[in-house]
Protein backbone atom coordinates (compact mmCIF):
# COMPACT_ATOMS: atom_id res chain seq x y z
CA UNK A 1 0.00 0.00 0.00
CA UNK A 2 2.75 2.20 0.56
CA UNK A 3 4.29 1.55 -2.44
CA UNK A 4 1.30 2.73 -4.54
CA UNK A 5 0.63 5.80 -2.07
CA UNK A 6 4.35 6.90 -3.18
CA UNK A 7 3.36 5.79 -6.80
CA UNK A 8 0.55 8.08 -6.65
CA UNK A 9 2.50 10.99 -4.82
CA UNK A 10 5.74 11.03 -7.66
CA UNK A 11 2.74 10.82 -10.47
CA UNK A 12 1.03 13.89 -9.34
CA UNK A 13 3.77 15.91 -8.36
CA UNK A 14 5.47 15.31 -12.08
CA UNK A 15 2.43 16.18 -13.90
CA UNK A 16 2.43 19.42 -11.69
CA UNK A 17 5.51 20.21 -12.44
CA UNK A 18 4.99 19.45 -16.51
CA UNK A 19 1.95 22.00 -16.36
CA UNK A 20 4.30 24.73 -14.48
CA UNK A 21 7.08 24.18 -17.09
CA UNK A 22 4.64 25.39 -19.95
CA UNK A 23 5.37 29.27 -20.42
CA UNK A 24 2.65 31.83 -20.56
CA UNK A 25 2.25 34.47 -23.73
CA UNK A 26 0.43 37.28 -23.96
CA UNK A 27 -0.10 38.23 -27.66
CA UNK A 28 -0.89 42.03 -27.84
CA UNK A 29 -3.86 43.21 -29.55
CA UNK A 30 -3.15 44.37 -33.19
CA UNK A 31 -6.17 44.98 -35.20
CA UNK A 32 -7.32 41.43 -34.81
CA UNK A 33 -4.13 39.85 -35.94
CA UNK A 34 -3.82 38.28 -32.31
CA UNK A 35 -7.07 36.29 -32.45
CA UNK A 36 -5.22 34.69 -35.84
CA UNK A 37 -2.15 33.96 -33.82
CA UNK A 38 -3.83 32.20 -31.15
CA UNK A 39 -5.82 29.86 -33.48
CA UNK A 40 -2.36 29.19 -34.82
CA UNK A 41 -0.46 28.50 -31.81
CA UNK A 42 -3.13 26.35 -30.81
CA UNK A 43 -3.64 24.32 -34.32
CA UNK A 44 0.42 24.22 -34.36
CA UNK A 45 0.19 22.51 -30.86
CA UNK A 46 2.92 25.58 -29.82
CA UNK A 47 4.15 24.44 -26.40
CA UNK A 48 2.81 27.00 -24.15
CA UNK A 49 -0.35 28.88 -23.04
CA UNK A 50 -1.85 31.93 -24.34
CA UNK A 51 -3.36 34.05 -21.78
CA UNK A 52 -5.50 37.01 -21.93
CA UNK A 53 -3.84 39.02 -18.18
CA UNK A 54 -0.63 40.22 -19.69
CA UNK A 55 0.65 40.07 -15.65
CA UNK A 56 0.34 36.30 -15.51
CA UNK A 57 2.89 36.04 -18.95
CA UNK A 58 6.24 34.90 -18.96
CA UNK A 59 6.46 36.15 -22.20
CA UNK A 60 4.70 38.85 -24.45
CA UNK A 61 4.45 38.53 -28.35
CA UNK A 62 4.71 42.03 -29.70
CA UNK A 63 3.29 42.78 -33.15
CA UNK A 64 4.21 45.14 -35.80
CA UNK A 65 1.04 46.52 -37.82
CA UNK A 66 0.32 43.68 -40.95
CA UNK A 67 0.61 45.04 -44.01
CA UNK A 68 -2.02 44.34 -46.97
CA UNK A 69 -0.69 45.21 -50.11
CA UNK A 70 -3.77 44.72 -52.59
CA UNK A 71 -3.27 44.70 -56.16
CA UNK A 72 -5.81 46.63 -57.95
CA UNK A 73 -8.43 45.16 -60.77
CA UNK A 74 -6.56 47.50 -63.53
CA UNK A 75 -3.43 45.87 -62.68
CA UNK A 76 -3.85 43.02 -62.41
CA UNK A 77 -6.19 42.57 -65.87
CA UNK A 78 -3.06 44.84 -67.23
CA UNK A 79 -0.59 42.14 -65.95
CA UNK A 80 -2.02 39.25 -67.22
CA UNK A 81 -2.60 41.09 -70.93
CA UNK A 82 1.21 42.42 -71.49
CA UNK A 83 2.92 39.89 -68.85
CA UNK A 84 1.94 37.05 -66.77
CA UNK A 85 -1.24 36.20 -64.35
CA UNK A 86 1.27 34.45 -61.91
CA UNK A 87 1.81 36.88 -58.26
CA UNK A 88 -1.08 39.22 -58.81
CA UNK A 89 -2.33 37.74 -55.60
CA UNK A 90 -2.42 40.08 -52.55
CA UNK A 91 0.61 40.36 -50.46
CA UNK A 92 0.94 40.70 -47.15
CA UNK A 93 3.50 40.33 -43.85
CA UNK A 94 4.09 40.80 -40.79
CA UNK A 95 6.82 40.81 -37.79
CA UNK A 96 6.72 39.74 -34.02
CA UNK A 97 8.91 39.98 -30.80
CA UNK A 98 8.99 37.75 -28.04
CA UNK A 99 9.81 39.76 -25.07
CA UNK A 100 10.33 38.17 -21.74
CA UNK A 101 8.71 40.21 -19.36
CA UNK A 102 10.98 39.67 -16.21
CA UNK A 103 14.07 41.54 -18.50
CA UNK A 104 12.35 42.83 -21.13
CA UNK A 105 14.81 41.02 -23.16
CA UNK A 106 13.84 39.80 -27.03
CA UNK A 107 14.40 36.19 -26.76
CA UNK A 108 12.93 35.74 -30.51
CA UNK A 109 11.88 37.61 -33.79
CA UNK A 110 10.09 36.48 -36.76
CA UNK A 111 9.13 38.15 -40.02
CA UNK A 112 6.48 36.83 -42.76
CA UNK A 113 6.02 37.74 -46.23
CA UNK A 114 2.84 35.66 -47.82
CA UNK A 115 1.46 36.19 -51.29
CA UNK A 116 -1.89 35.16 -51.41
CA UNK A 117 -5.36 36.03 -52.53
CA UNK A 118 -8.43 37.39 -50.06
CA UNK A 119 -8.13 36.95 -46.41
CA UNK A 120 -6.36 33.95 -46.56
CA UNK A 121 -3.38 36.22 -45.79
CA UNK A 122 -3.36 36.78 -42.19
CA UNK A 123 -4.55 33.41 -41.38
CA UNK A 124 -1.41 32.01 -43.38
CA UNK A 125 0.87 34.42 -41.69
CA UNK A 126 -0.36 33.59 -38.33
CA UNK A 127 0.35 29.87 -38.88
CA UNK A 128 4.34 30.78 -40.14
CA UNK A 129 4.45 32.96 -36.95
CA UNK A 130 3.22 29.98 -34.50
CA UNK A 131 5.22 27.44 -36.21
CA UNK A 132 8.32 29.06 -36.20
CA UNK A 133 7.79 30.28 -32.35
CA UNK A 134 7.15 26.32 -31.72
CA UNK A 135 10.21 25.29 -32.89
CA UNK A 136 12.15 27.99 -30.90
CA UNK A 137 10.86 26.59 -27.48
CA UNK A 138 11.00 23.45 -28.32
CA UNK A 139 14.73 23.71 -28.52
CA UNK A 140 14.82 26.15 -25.72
Amino acid sequence: MKKFVIALMLLLGSTAIAQVARPTIYIEPQNGFETYLAAAFSKKGVPADVVTDQSKAIYVLKTAPVEIQKESTGGKITRCLFASCAGIEDKGSASVQLIETGSTKMVWAYSVNKQRGGGKNQQSMAEAVAKHCKEFLEKK
